[in-house]
């Protein structure tokens, strides 16, 4: 299989391989960014609220993904919520994102980078 972006998280003699492409990598880490309290929005205005609403691949527009074997670093965009403190939410935000990618796919997350695009209310 010869999918775009996409990257071996498994391969088992006999059975076949799974493959996840970054968008995939960037809707886990973008929602799992988005379920931290303090985060308003992910860049580019999607709220929680709107996570249901709205196409992943919009989703995924604030997160860029850099796989190198099975490996990833991870870079996101985020609204903050007016009065929160920044370097505490991200440090949550690091974890959740982190933990979900591991969990979920199995790849070491190397890295995440929180880049604060603005606050709201």
């Amino acid at each position: 299989m010869d999918v775009k972006n996409s990257h071996v998280i498994s391969d088992v003699p006999d059975l076949g391989a799974v493959y996840v492409t970054e968008s995939v990598l960037g809707v886990i880490s973008a929602i799992a960014a988005l379920e931290v309290d303090g985060v308003f929005a992910m860049a580019g205005g999607i709220t929680p609220e709107m996570v249901t609403k709205t196409s992943m691949k919009k989703l995924a527009k604030s997160v860029h993904v850099d796989v190198d074997e099975n490996q990833c670093s991870i870079s996101l965009k985020l609204v903050i919520k007016m009065n929160e403190n920044i370097i505490k939410i991200s440090k949550k935000v690091q974890d959740k994102v982190k933990q979900s990618v591991e969990n979920m796919t199995c790849l070491d997350v190397v890295n995440v980078d929180v880049n604060i695009a603005s606050v709201g209310e």
